[in-house]
């Protein structure tokens, strides 16, 4: 007889039906205490490879999400204050076994913080909140096996950048719930609140590539430590490049390829932030840039394939933290003043025809600012979506002008001919555009 044509009487019941629920969490919370001890394990004997500090194991973790699991359970049947005291007493065992540290050799407080979250682990499996559990499991095991690489990259950092990251996140966390959410000024055209949140999305992105750089250091090959530095800042990638192509001459190839992939990086961060803002204007963005990026590509790949640029590594340009507040207050003014003559265009009828020369000439000084203002100024009507699409594009325009006159007064010949013809590309593509929009 088919199995699925049995008798319902003669079904074998559903195992989570003939598992208790407490026995599923046990295994449940081993496994992933065994886990995040593998990886502790590991970590340790990469730190201490002699062994001489015993910072638990495989073992002592699969023990610890076990111990949660069935405190838990213990908890919720018979007495409710177990699990708080075994958390108390494990957390008493690790701060004893800290004294025992000889005073030559150091601990830190990760096995204590890494016991007492695994010992939540299985009190989260048994209360059935098994997909927060295992996150929590994996978060630990990832900070717990990135220890070496985190001390090293730390290392790569100067005391100014942890200075004006403190001081950025200080304004940012301090000051911005304070900062009245309103319009202030002429034209009501001022308001604290955006304009800041505006700083910390440009900033934040920026860091991103700012820090990456720091990671990798000169490790990286001339086309990453472009990408990252397009990122964090392609104004001042170009003139870093451009400016190492005089001093290096027989690099000069090298260093205009690194110049366009700094300046084409511009084009798809441009689309990621508006898209944050604004999802409709990012869309109608994605195929004119896409295209103001075809001449910058079909280099690229002539450059690596017909002459492959240098294997080796590069010396990352010296670019400014994008969380200094120097840095930050000057975006905030420039996009401030462009939401100002936006604002002011809008008012006195001049929007048709001030906004595309508006847009030339702050492409000229920050892509961003522009952007964003487009992105919010759409948002709430005050510019059509066609006419915004077209003010992002001529400001694409006017920064990639720029670049190429930046290259062309600073760089070596080679640098000079190659950028000016690939940006000039850039910028003509970016003009025929507005045909297309």
């Amino acid at each position: 007889m088919p199995w699925n044509r049995l008798p319902p009487g003669l079904l074998p019941p559903r195992l989570r039906d003939v598992v208790p629920p407490i026995l599923t969490a046990i295994i449940v919370s081993a496994c992933l205490g065994a886990l995040v001890g593998l990886i502790r394990q590991w970590s340790s004997d990469q730190s201490s490879p002699g062994g001489e500090i015993d910072l638990g194991g495989v073992r002592t973790y699969t023990f610890w999400a076990m111990l949660g699991a069935i405190a838990a359970f213990l908890g919720e049947k018979h007495a409710p204050a177990l699990l708080a005291v075994v958390i108390a007493l494990v957390g008493l065992q690790q701060l004893a076994s800290l004294h025992r540290v000889p005073p030559t050799q150091h601990t830190g407080g990760t096995t204590f913080a890494s016991a007492l979250l695994t010992l939540l682990v299985g009190a989260l499996v048994y209360w059935g909140y098994r997909q927060s559990a295992v996150l929590v499991a994996a978060t630990t095991m990832v900070m717990l096996g990135l220890k070496q690489p985190l001390h090293a990259w730390t290392r790569a950092f100067k005391i100014e950048d942890i200075r004006a990251t403190l001081q950025f996140v200080a304004i940012t966390g301090v000051i911005l719930p304070l900062v009245p959410d309103r319009n202030f000024g002429p034209f009501d055209a001022f308001n604290p609140f955006s304009t800041w949140l505006m700083v910390i999305l440009i900033s934040g992105l920026g860091f991103v590539g700012y820090i990456a750089m720091r990671m990798l250091g000169a490790r990286a090959g001339i086309l990453l430590t472009s990408l990252l530095g397009g990122l964090a800042s392609s104004t001042a990638s170009t003139l870093a490049f451009a400016r190492r192509s005089k001093v290096e001459p027989a690099l000069s190839a090298h260093y205009a390829l690194a110049v366009v992939t700094a300046c084409s990086v511009m084009l798809p961060r441009v689309v990621i932030t508006v898209g944050v803002l604004n999802p409709d204007l990012a869309l109608t963005l994605i195929a004119p840039l896409a295209l103001m990026m075809l001449p910058a590509i079909c280099y690229g790949l002539w450059r690596w394939f017909a002459r492959r640029p240098a294997a080796g590594s590069v010396e990352a340009p010296s670019l400014t933290n994008p969380l200094s507040l120097f840095t930050a207050i000057k975006f905030a003014l420039l996009y401030a003043l462009i939401g100002l003559l936006v604002k002011a265009a809008t008012q006195l009828d001049l929007l048709q025809s001030g906004l595309l020369p508006l847009s030339f000439v702050s492409g000229l000084t920050d892509m961003d600012a522009i952007s964003l203002s487009m992105a919010g100024s759409q948002t709430t009507g005050q510019v059509p979506l066609l006419l915004a699409t077209k003010a992002v594009i001529v400001a694409a325009v006017g920064n990639s002008i720029l670049k190429a006159g930046l290259a062309i007064s600073l760089g070596s010949a080679v640098l000079r001919r190659e950028v000016a013809l690939v940006l000039g590309a850039t910028a003509a593509c970016g003009l025929a555009t507005l045909w297309l929009v």
